[in-house]
């Protein structure tokens, strides 16, 4: 029960997280808010990035990030951080698909080499909590990006306040 959901939230929410990242305008790749924040590009690749780490949290009982071959674009080309997403929700999809109920109660612990980053904890809490709620914060980031840079949000929720004045 608690895997359909996961399932259906997490296509529901590649097609916000699409059109997000189909908003950057490539102009904008190099702008970030501050000295200490990502570009608006390098924030793109990041959130394309976490898609792939679904493949390690849902098949692996202990990740390793540092020990993973990550793909990487070039934070400076949307359309390649666009490709890189893509293939990477594919990724995400097949091992999301594979995963069954009863591996959402395994523990599972991130590493970083010989640090342990994240857990020991159940498999399904981190799906909510490392991939699914850590994407929604990092997209939260990219729409205040997206405006301070100039350029429109899209509505992933319905539409934006800039959308909606006057109509309510």
């Amino acid at each position: 029960m608690i895997l359909q959901s996961l399932i259906a939230e997490f296509e529901h929410e590649v097609n916000s997280t699409r059109k997000l990242l189909q908003a950057i305008p490539e102009k904008n790749v190099d702008f970030k808010p501050s000295e200490i924040s990502w570009t608006m590009g390098e924030l793109a690749q990041h959130i394309a990035t976490i898609y792939y780490w679904y493949v390690g949290t849902l098949t692996q009982d202990v990740y390793d990030i540092a020990a993973d071959d990550l793909e990487r674009a070039d934070p400076g080309n949307i359309q390649a951080t666009l490709d890189l997403f893509e293939s990477n929700v594919a990724k995400a999809r097949t091992a999301l698909q594979a995963t069954t109920e009863e591996s959402l109660q395994s523990m599972w612990t991130m590493k970083v080499g010989d640090r342990t980053v994240l857990g020991p904890m159940p498999r399904g809490a981190v799906a909510r909590g490392f991939l699914f709620n850590h994407l929604y914060h990092h997209r939260g980031e990219m729409i205040v990006y997206l405006r301070a840079s100039g350029n429109k949000a899209p509505g992933l929720y319905g539409p934006t306040y800039e959308e909606s004045v006057g109509k309510f």
